[in-house]
């Protein structure tokens, strides 16, 4: 099923929650380098993203006889913007598990810091104590 039938079938089921869509996914990319390895039929694509990561996609034909460039290049293109997918996947999940507020991550591993050292505290007080009786 293509991604444009994907979109069709989720507008045609009326399905509203937060989401990604291709749009977007296309909108993260920057730029793009191909790069093929010498001596093999192994390409090599590198989307740069607009938050300034990278992310790689590769392609090789199992018969050099078979190798075509172009080819090799919308598979490993492809293979890397499926990763971007994942990524803004897993991003978009944490947004919704914290009411959208990326932040609330920092508070919460603020939280933890303060009760790891208040554990801290209170195991070298009570090494102390132990010691000194």
């Amino acid at each position: 099923m293509s991604e444009q039938e994907i979109e069709a079938e989720i507008a045609a089921k009326r399905l509203t929650a937060p989401r990604l869509t291709p749009a977007l996914i296309d909108a993260c990319i920057v730029g793009e380098q191909f790069h093929r390895l010498p001596g093999t039929t192994v390409t090599v694509c590198c989307l740069s993203l607009r938050n300034g990561f990278a992310v790689i996609g590769t392609a090789a034909a199992a018969s050099a006889e078979n190798f075509d460039e172009a080819i090799g290049r919308k598979i490993a293109r492809e293979n890397a913007r499926e990763r971007i997918w994942e990524l803004e996947g897993y991003l978009l999940r944490e947004r919704l598990a914290h009411g959208g507020d990326l932040d609330g991550r920092q508070a919460e591993a603020e939280a933890g810091r303060e009760a790891a050292e208040a554990d801290r505290d209170d195991l070298a007080k009570r090494l102390a104590a132990r010691d000194a009786g």
